[in-house]
């Protein structure tokens, strides 16, 4: 007998199928609970009571995704998908009209195997079609909702949904209409683009009838564990997956076809709005960052808790009314090729100003108004955070930004510390870090503080108007007072400072790691 040096029970009646959402990966729901979360979440974020006699009403889905990076890996899990498709094509249940639905497969070999299983079809009847392979709804490129909808949802003030098998589902991620995001496995996302709507059980709700009248539940189309196994192992095999990546990065002819300039060096384009040399490197020199005090910073944003990645960097698309819109059109740029932020994040003045530009953001500076926007204190105007931005450094004026718990938690992008660090932003101020965020944060030379344990901005009746000045600081110092300037009146309190290796010491006083690692280069060679 094998004796461990941990026991772990586990009663499996206790396991329950669930969903996460509406807005963070770590919130857990189970299907029992949907319909309260769902309707409390509704009841939070609605400004107006309209009549929904007809038509699309709160909680309707109107994005189901199967994406690429997290589920469609497990062949299982996809398997069993098209094997739950199957049976509710032959029940007679179709997607709801208003559902935009798709398949984005990590991988060929999916499509591949799904084939040969005879699953696809299945999928494409339920309007699951194969639309590319990589990155697409989860990351914000779902393109736009069914036309006859889009003004249905603005005139009602819906709060309508999406549901996807992706990894992220935070606020302004998956489309700029939607403002819940559920993640499920593939087969609940298929399961609840039959019913259309986010707000129900569907373990226990009806999913449609038959061709009879009779209501079909989700345990009539549910595959089995035996069902699933038994098609992965008639289907899948090795071969499968050596053959499609044999010839990975030998490309097609659009990228054999690609002219390049016959040097060592890359031919900078200076029209290029897709990439442009990085502006870190300007500028750089042997000298060591000064570690002078910051003095009379405006605060650019006073934010709350959870502020993560997504909101401080956003991926998806964007308007022409945008900072990074109004750019591209100056440059002869057509609405239709804006493309994505995330695609353009080799051109740093469409990352500039983007930063911060997530229509969720909630900048309590301008508390009646949701996205990119701040107060430029000096003249008292509303206007976008790049904009604003820009008026400071035009002024020679330092910003810091106030946050609650968690700042910068979500996906560890590296733009929302550069994006940071190009609007000028010098040192940030939070409850608390996401770790890697923090990391970052530091690796870009911008200054992370802590409130110390149990303070806050309103727990110490800090002024947004006022100007903070912060100490100058020593390597190894472990905090540093603040001093809240309004009208004369000085207040200081007392903040951690969180770079907390020798290493993160030496990437800021060398104004972050790029500098550092490309000094040391110059220095070795």
């Amino acid at each position: 007998e094998i004796i461990y040096s941990d026991n772990l029970s586990l009663d499996i009646s206790s396991v329950q199928p669930c969903l996460s959402g509406p807005k963070r990966p770590e919130d857990r729901v189970n299907l029992r609970d949907v319909e309260k979360v769902v309707t409390d979440e509704i009841k939070k974020q609605k400004k107006s009571k309209v009549e929904e006699n007809s038509g699309i009403v709160d909680g309707a889905i109107m994005i189901a995704a199967i994406t690429s990076c997290t589920n469609t890996s497990n062949p299982s899990v996809i398997i069993g998908a098209g094997l739950l498709a199957k049976k509710a094509v032959e029940k007679g249940l179709k997607v709801k009209d208003w559902v935009k639905t798709s398949l984005a497969p990590g991988s060929r070999v999916v499509k591949n195997y799904l084939e040969k299983a005879k699953l696809s079809q299945y999928f494409d009847k339920l309007g699951f079609n194969i639309i590319g392979y990589g990155c697409t709804t989860c990351i914000g490129n779902s393109g736009p909702l069914k036309d006859k909808y889009i003004q249905e949802i603005a005139d009602k003030d819906l709060i309508v949904s999406s549901i996807l098998s992706g990894n992220r589902n935070f606020e302004g991620r998956i489309h700029p209409e939607i403002k819940m995001n559920f993640l499920a496995s593939p087969m609940l996302v298929i399961a609840y683009s039959l019913v259309g709507q986010i707000g129900l059980d569907i373990s226990t709700e009806s999913l449609g009838k038959d061709a009879s009248g009779k209501d079909v539940y989700l345990d009539d189309i549910w595959p089995s564990s035996e069902e699933i196994a038994s098609i992965v192992k008639d289907n899948i095999d090795r071969k499968m997956f050596t053959d499609s990546y044999s010839d990975l990065f030998d490309g097609d002819s659009n990228w054999k076809d690609i002219s390049t300039a016959d040097s060592e060096y890359f031919d900078w384009q200076d029209d290029s709005t897709y990439i442009q040399p990085s502006p870190f490197f300007e500028n750089i020199n042997d000298e060591l960052h000064k570690l002078d005090s910051i003095k009379k910073a405006y605060p650019l944003l006073i934010l709350g808790d959870s502020v993560t990645t997504d909101h401080i960097s956003p991926a998806g698309s964007f308007k022409d009314t945008t900072p990074a819109g109004k750019f591209l059109v100056s440059n002869g740029t057509q609405v239709a090729d804006f493309n994505s932020y995330g695609s353009r994040r080799g051109n740093y003045k469409i990352m500039q100003r983007g930063t911060f530009a997530n229509i969720r953001i909630a900048n309590k500076l301008v508390p009646e108004t949701t996205g990119g926007f701040t107060i430029h204190m000096p003249s008292n105007e509303e206007m976008s955070i790049f904009d604003a931005a820009e008026k400071y450094r035009n002024s020679n004026d330092s910003l810091i930004i106030f946050a609650g718990k968690n700042y910068g938690c979500g996906s560890s992008r590296d733009w929302a510390a550069k994006g940071t660090k190009l609007l000028g932003v010098r040192a940030v101020i939070a409850e608390s870090f996401e770790r890697i965020h923090r990391s970052n944060l530091v690796g870009m030379g911008v200054l992370p503080l802590e409130y110390l344990d149990g303070q806050t901005f309103e727990s110490l009746d800090l002024d947004k108007n006022s100007q903070f000045t912060i100490d100058k600081i020593n390597i190894s110092d472990k905090s540093v007072k603040v001093t809240s300037t309004k009208d004369s009146i000085p207040f200081i309190f007392t903040v951690k400072i969180r770079i907390d290796t020798a290493m993160e010491w030496n990437y800021f006083m060398n104004d972050g790691i790029l500098n550092y690692v490309l000094k040391n280069i110059a220095s070795s060679s």
